[in-house]
């Protein structure tokens, strides 16, 4: 089987825990796009067997999260499982729904955002959490993101939580968003919860939990009612049909003259469905071939 299978990751699974239990099952390559924390939860794409070879279409994609902001406390991670280095008070007039929205409608279009210490992001050969835990300072570089829309589901005053939905661009960390949030409120805060709802077109309405996913390990049909094929992933793309002779010139990594525009191609014989080429330079490569 080959493609891809959404999973509603649970917390306290790493992103490799799902990965391992996903290849027990289909006992063939596995990995995974848009790495969630333990913490986190929600939609969590798995790649299968020669949808491995996807990552490269798929490390671009916008996402949507449901986030919900503690206020009064900051965090050495950013989140519930750092220590608690600072405590600040929560001023009650600013958890007022007007100025709430007004915060968050701040944060939207592009802009540079710091990335959290804690993060896995690499200066000079080491992950920027080495350094974080031992205790040495960094100079970082901001990154280019964009917020398209943020908005608030509820205030909880008596615990100073704010929950909001955010869609973001890749490359958005969202712990860093809320300690930027709690700063305009004149806090502190961290993330308490994060729970992801969509992966570019990944939604969370079709993903299943791995509970489940495990429960019906054996069941063929279930299994492959639940993967999303190569050939979906790419329905908006256009085809070239290839007969016999283009085929295994094709096959046999023989770059094809197509003046066509540049891009990536589904591939078919006789309306089989073969795999995807590129185009560049108006010649046709081979890219993903199915067996």
């Amino acid at each position: 089987m080959d493609g891809i299978i959404i999973i509603n990751k649970p917390k306290g699974y790493t992103s490799h825990d799902i990965v391992y239990k996903v290849r027990k099952i289909f006992n063939c390559k596995v990995g995974h796009t848009g790495t969630l924390d333990p913490n986190a939860t929600g939609v969590l794409p798995i790649l299968i067997g020669k949808g491995t070879l996807m990552s490269k279409y798929l490390i671009n994609h916008d996402k949507i999260y449901d986030v919900t902001l503690k206020l009064g406390e900051k965090r050495d991670t950013a989140d519930l499982e750092g220590n608690i280095i600072e405590e600040k008070e929560v001023e009650i007039y600013k958890l007022k729904e007007e100025n709430i929205k007004s915060v968050l409608s701040s944060f939207l279009g592009k802009q540079q955002q710091y990335p959290p210490m804690y993060s896995a992001i690499k200066v000079k050969g080491k992950k920027l959490y080495e350094y974080a835990r031992s205790g040495q300072n960094i100079d970082i570089d901001p990154r280019s993101i964009e917020i398209y829309k943020m908005n608030l589901i509820s205030i909880d005053v008596k615990n100073a939580e704010i929950k909001f939905r955010v869609e973001c661009s890749k490359g958005t960390y969202v712990r860093s968003l809320c300690e930027d949030i709690a700063k305009k409120l004149n806090t502190v805060g961290f993330m308490k919860d994060l729970n992801r709802i969509k992966v570019g077109e990944f939604d969370i309405q079709n993903a299943i939990k791995i509970d489940e996913l495990l429960n019906n390990s054996k069941d063929e049909q279930y299994l492959k009612s639940n993967i999303i094929t190569i050939e979906e992933i790419f329905k908006e793309n256009d085809k070239i049909h290839l007969d016999n002779k283009k085929l295994q010139l094709f096959l046999n990594g023989v770059q094809l003259t197509y003046k066509l525009k540049e891009g990536v191609y589904k591939i078919y014989t006789e309306d089989k469905f073969i795999g995807i080429g590129t185009v560049k330079n108006n010649l046709l490569k081979r890219d993903i071939i199915l067996d």
